[in-house]
């Protein structure tokens, strides 16, 4: 019977897998670091392919400890770091790019090019952020604009881009054999990208940074039974288990510290410092 949850959480140092019961009690849990690339002042990147070589580790080792298989997970779920920008190819599954980390400041030009000609208050509106290396638009960008042949394969629809839940559900979900690629509002929020009263993608933020519609993941429900598929048999967990929710790290710790009242609030003290505030359903810009 399936009486666990496997929880992933692929984080900014490292990845780690952890198995709860039905009590919230901690099971089983492993952890691998994976590298900081460093390649200028300024500049941080992670490799996805050792992102997801790691995840593929963690689960494997976690089932292990713990002496389970997919068949006692009832559940997974995923929570990882914002804003860090991947693109990759639907078709052969390989990055064109490392991974570009939120802490980079490369499109630095790019945000303030953005203020000085007016748009930064177009961006506040819709997507309630303000124009910053921070965010992944800009690395998008960055990438089409400086990586070869990514713009024409974005054209084309075979480069396509997600925050790293978005990488690791799509090769939990078989990768080029179907992989679903999605995200949920958590992450797409931090993207410079997202109309925050639609809850989608914008036609007139995208024009901004010359990204296409057609790299970007569908955006889905944080928590919903049938949002994200489930894994693939050939996978790490080595059989299917439903995928049912997906947070940006930050958010899913709010919920994890209760914080389900408007005016409460949640801070983190990690890689980071991060201070989370739930406004309930008023949009605060």
């Amino acid at each position: 019977m399936a009486d666990f949850v496997g929880a992933l959480d692929q984080g900014t140092t490292s990845t780690r897998f952890m198995i709860f019961d039905h009590g919230g009690n901690e099971i089983a849990r492993h952890q691998l670091e994976h590298e900081q690339i460093l390649p200028r002042a300024g500049w941080v990147e992670h490799d996805p392919t050792e992102i997801w070589e790691r995840t593929r580790s963690v689960i494997q080792s976690a089932l292990n400890k713990a002496n389970l298989s997919h068949s006692d997970l009832a559940a997974f779920g995923i929570t990882n770091q914002r804003e860090t920008t991947v693109v990759w190819n639907r078709r052969t599954g390989r990055p064109y790019y490392n991974a570009i980390v939120w802490q980079d400041t490369r499109t630095d030009r790019i945000a303030a090019a953005l203020e000085r000609d007016g748009k930064g208050d177009l961006i506040r509106r819709k997507a309630g952020l303000p124009p910053a290396t921070y965010f992944s638009g800009g690395k998008i960008q960055w990438i089409l604009e400086n990586v070869d042949g990514v713009r024409e394969a974005a054209e084309k629809g075979d480069a396509i881009f997600g925050t790293t839940d978005s990488w690791v559900l799509w090769n939990l979900t078989g990768g080029t054999d179907g992989g679903v690629h999605v995200t949920d509002p958590t992450n797409a929020s931090r993207t410079m990208l997202m109309d925050l009263e639609t809850l989608s993608w914008d036609d007139e933020l995208l024009a901004l940074f010359g990204i296409p519609r057609s790299m970007l993941p569908e955006i889905k429900p944080s928590s919903a039974p049938d949002a994200y598929g489930t894994t693939r048999a050939n996978g790490p967990l080595g059989g299917e288990v439903p995928l049912t929710a997906a947070l940006g790290d930050q958010q899913a710790a709010t919920v994890g510290q209760v914080c389900f009242s408007p005016g409460e609030a949640k801070n983190t003290y990690g890689t980071g410092n991060f201070l989370l505030l739930n406004t309930g359903e008023e949009l605060v810009r």
